[in-house]
């Protein structure tokens, strides 16, 4: 739908009736109507929901029409959770291509092409979609008509003299076809159908006939409909063929077929089928990873371009926590001037959507772009970025501030974000905060998450004599370290320093602390310094206090860990839990492939990776009462590392950061001396694991994943847009979760390997026409989890997917949906506070396994004048999925929906939900039946109690209003 926006905006109006005409007539059909045709490996289920539902929108709106198929010929492998989402938006066909050639070959000789695909979760069947799965190599016409490309190209019509696309490779041109070769070129086509029919079950057989930049003058859709319909009347007339040939849209194919199949049973023997439609078999899964020939799997693009794969999410959490603070203002500003702040701002708030919708696209997203196109990417969201942050400055202030104020809340500039972004390609950095004597600088925090939340926060200082207020005023304990910098030269530290404090706040919540100097009250506690270098004398940063490091190994520890480190290399190489005295040897290791062959969308490494630190470099322990770090420039054969990295665990009293230790890596794959090369970390763990292990599809389920001899290296790396576990048959667990989509690997066992960054000189021959050079430096930060069950699982792997562990969702939003800090812009006087010093919108923290994927306005700018009984708002809800052999709570204090229902009446403290409605997850359609929703106890509209399965995601529409204004 980005292109058909772009020529609609510019068509006449004569143009656009004409267009919806033939749609609404159904000469011309709208297939899956997303924003774009999005990846699958590497974009995040919330992405894919809000691309599908922008471009649906604007359809509807526009046009007043719903997409009911989906059509994706071109993502280099397919997720499950795509089958998912789109079986809850109301499809029930939909058409793949790109899946590895032994799979179609498999597929094709028992004629599974195809078939239902059912969620590995789903006992209700209630995610069962009809799958088309193309047979061929290609989506073009010489692989479409029928499986020999050579006879196919001489039917692509526009590739005759006259046209500028290419003549046929097989050196057999298309002819016009008349009178005297009809006979001829009609029976050869009808062969390659009734071949190509051979692979199907049903009489009824799709031939697409396209390709891309095609159809581009009145002349080329002349020349194939001229030609074809000869062909059609030649056959059609003569009925000892046995076949009849028409021109179609995708919605005839399918609804022939289900014609066709409620008429005759197609089921074989034994087979699993469904009621969605009888006479095929259900499949359950994924696939990936993509090969289309010999050895080209496509694992590359899991990781090219990981700068811009870390801004997408980064866009992603920012558009959700506006778009969450954006109806709380109006929520609570209803009819009040405030409400003017989103609504003059939705304009702004759609093109966010839309940069981050276009970014999906299986060009974007995938790091598969030319160079210029990925500037234009990254500009996109990065205008986006200032202005989501600017927006949601505001929104603090208003919801911090008098809702009855009467000036103008576009104009509000108390607040600015804490970072900030200079450019579109570079990493954010922390606005330095220096507080003058006698004043105070305010910090609000606004916790995007559904669980009060209690954690350690960093801002910058300039100086040392800093103290933390709370919002009454009182004391709390802070600390301040050395900021270190990621790339070694004469001096280490930046000579700024990291003020770090336990904030809470509390869910969809704002809670303000105070930064001031000179105060009386206990002042932040300076960390103490250890340091190992293997060169020259420690710069030691002024005033902290360091010493030298003695020894081969050192620890650090918590509450919960004790981590142990090689000094001289810097890696981690153990971590002991203090609850059960196990230790898990993690085995840390920086390694390189070399490659040949590798490209944007291919990964072809020579041989294995090598471990590329070596003795010295500069290893810096610092350590204070709430978080401790481990420093480590390591030292390489090339004169600038490729990376450095710190390790930080954090003492924040029984909270989940409590539970998880920080990797943070930064990575500098720059200079030709990186050329043909791919970074990874690996962690050798001591895990008995097999050589399975599970990585997520979309940051929405996990997979399973086993690593074979019989395939190559390439062939056993898979997407990790979020998490990647590794466990033993006793149920030892080790997660790395992730906040950016990577690939993943286990190739020996115990190991988990990701790769960080790829750096390759050579096009690899798949369209893009050019190497992956244009790298940047960039932070990857994993929260790693070690966790043991308290049910140990079954002596065997069985082939079940397993599930992450409470706890291990909660870290994967806490590193996925961060807390988003704001700061007064000058220092204000310490008597100085805003109306409210915090915004608590929930009644209370909502259950452990329950996610708002979503709070929004679909549409701000009719917010004022809807009616009394209209729906404005919307909200996602999902349950997830989570592993009950594992600790319940993961040690937490939280509920479970299990233990207490959600209800939407009482969600919301001060605003009361009504009109509630289930709708579809583009918001399109309102029948529950028709979307396979749990069929609800009572009615959601009466009672407002929402009953949700585990790894559902169901959608509502409905109106919040303020009690006093309901009176009025």
């Amino acid at each position: 739908m980005s292109y058909l926006e772009r020529w609609w905006r510019d068509a006449p109006r004569k143009k656009q009736e004409a267009f919806a005409k033939l749609v609404r007539d159904g000469q011309l059909e709208i297939v899956s109507g997303g924003w774009v045709m999005n990846d699958e490996a590497n974009s995040h289920y919330f992405a894919i929901i809000e691309q599908m539902m922008e471009g649906n929108m604007w359809l509807n709106d526009t046009i007043g029409v719903v997409p009911k198929n989906s059509w994706s010929i071109d993502p280099f492998g397919y997720s499950s959770t795509m089958a998912y989402l789109l079986r809850r938006m109301g499809f029930h066909n939909m058409l793949i291509q790109r899946t590895h050639y032994e799979l179609k070959k498999e597929l094709a000789m028992k004629k599974n092409l195809e078939y239902l695909w059912r969620q590995n979760w789903d006992i209700e069947e209630t995610t069962d979609i009809f799958v088309h799965m193309m047979p061929f190599y290609s989506y073009d016409i010489p692989h479409t008509c029928g499986p020999e490309p050579a006879i196919c190209c001489q039917f692509d019509f526009a590739r005759m003299r006259g046209f500028s696309y290419e003549s046929c490779p097989w050196r057999f041109d298309p002819v016009e076809t008349d009178a005297d070769n009809v006979q001829e070129r009609a029976t050869k086509l009808l062969d390659q159908y009734k071949k190509k029919s051979t692979l199907y079950r049903t009489n009824t057989l799709l031939i697409p006939l396209g390709d891309d930049f095609r159809y581009v003058s009145v002349d080329e859709a002349e020349v194939q409909f001229r030609n074809y319909e000869k062909l059609f009347d030649y056959i059609n007339s003569n009925p000892h063929l046995n076949a009849e040939v028409k021109f179609g849209t995708l919605e005839d194919y399918f609804s022939t077929l289900r014609d066709e199949a409620e008429k005759i049973n197609y089921s074989r023997p034994g087979e699993l089928g469904s009621a969605e439609l009888q006479g095929f078999p259900t499949l359950s899964g994924d696939f990936f990873t993509y090969a289309d020939r010999n050895q080209d799997y496509w694992s590359g693009y899991y990781v090219s371009r990981p700068f811009f794969k870390a801004v997408d999410r980064v866009l992603e959490q920012m558009l959700r926590a506006s778009e969450i603070l954006g109806s709380f203002v109006l929520g609570y500003c209803q009819k009040f001037q405030c409400a003017k702040l989103p609504i003059s701002f939705s304009h702004k708030l759609t093109a966010a959507r839309r940069n981050l919708a276009l970014f999906q696209h299986h060009d974007g997203v995938t790091g598969t772009a030319k160079d210029h196109v990925v500037v234009d990417y990254g500009t996109r969201m990065h205008t986006s970025l200032q202005d989501l942050q600017l927006f949601m400055s505001r929104a603090v202030e208003v919801l911090l501030g008098d809702f009855h104020d009467r000036s103008d809340p576009t104009l509000l500039s108390h607040f600015e974000t804490v970072q900030e972004r200079s450019k579109y390609d570079v990493q954010p950095v922390h606005r330095v905060l220096d507080p003058h004597e006698g004043k105070a600088q305010s910090i609000v925090f606004f916790n995007p998450l559904e669980q009060t939340r209690d954690e350690i926060v960093m801002v910058v200082v300039s100086t040392l004599d800093v103290s933390v207020l709370n919002s009454n005023g009182s004391c709390l304990q802070s600390q301040v370290s050395p900021e270190w910098k990621f790339v070694s030269d004469e001096k280490i530290s930046t000579g700024r320093h990291r003020l770090y404090w336990r904030a809470s706040v509390p869910a969809l919540g704002l809670e303000t602390y105070y930064v001031v100097t000179g105060q009386d009250c206990e002042k932040a506690i300076p960390a103490v310094v250890k340091t190992f270098t293997a060169s020259q004398q420690f710069p030691c940063p002024e005033p902290y206090v360091c010493s030298k490091l003695e020894g081969k190994t050192v620890e650090m520890k918590n509450s919960y860990y004790t981590l142990s480190f090689d000094v001289s290399h810097g890696l981690l190489q153990t971590v002991t839990g203090h609850k059960d005295g196990e230790q898990i040897v993690i085995g840390e290791e920086i390694g390189m492939y070399r490659s040949h062959g590798s490209g944007a969308y291919l990964f072809k490494p020579i041989g294995e990776a090598h471990s590329i630190v070596e003795e010295g470099g500069h290893f810096i322990l610092t350590e204070g009462p709430l978080v401790q770090e481990a420093h480590s420039l390591p030292k390489t054969e090339w004169h600038k590392s490729p990376l450095s990295h710190s390790t930080r665990i954090y003492d924040c009293g029984d909270s989940i950061q409590d539970m998880l230790i920080e990797k943070e890596y930064h990575v500098e794959l720059v200079g030709h001396v990186f050329n043909d090369k791919e970074l990874i970390v690996r962690y050798k763990t001591n895990i008995d694991n097999q050589r399975i292990f599970y990585s997520d599809l979309n940051g929405f389920q996990m997979s399973r994943r086993q690593t074979y001899d019989k395939i190559p290296l390439q062939g056993n790396y898979y997407p990790m847009p979020s998490l990647a576990f590794l466990q033993d048959s006793l149920g030892t667990r080790f997660s790395v979760h992730s906040k950016q989509s990577l690939g993943a690997a286990s190739l020996k066992n115990g190991w988990l390997e990701i790769m960080l960054d790829r750096r390759l000189v050579q096009d690899d021959g798949r369209g893009l026409g050019q190497g992956v050079m244009d790298n940047r430096p960039m932070n990857v930060i994993f929260h790693l989890l070690r966790e043991s069950n308290v049910s140990a699982l079954p002596k065997t792997h069985s082939l079940l997917t397993l599930q992450p562990s409470l706890l291990s969702h909660r870290v994967g939003a806490h590193l996925n949906y961060p807390m988003h800090a704001f700061m007064s812009k000058k220092p204000h006087e310490k008597s100085f506070k805003l109306p409210q010093q915090s915004f608590t919108p929930l009644t209370a923290s909502l259950p452990c396994d329950v996610h708002i994927v979503n709070l929004k306005v679909p549409q701000p700018l009719r917010f004022p004048h809807a009616e009394a009984a209209s729906q404005r708002f919307a909200i996602l809800l999902q349950r997830r999925g989570w592993d009950s052999s594992y600790c319940k709570r993961g040690g937490l204090h939280c509920t479970t929906v299990g233990e207490e229902p959600v209800n939407l009446f009482y969600m919301f403290k001060d605003l009361s939900a009504v009109n509630v409605k289930a709708t579809s997850l583009n918001l399109l359609h309102d029948d529950p039946e028709m979307l396979g929703y749990l069929e609800q106890i009572g009615d959601v509209a009466q009672e407002g109690n929402v009953l949700i399965s585990p790894m559902e995601i169901q959608a509502y529409k409905l109106d919040l209003q303020l009690p006093s204004l309901q009176e009025e």
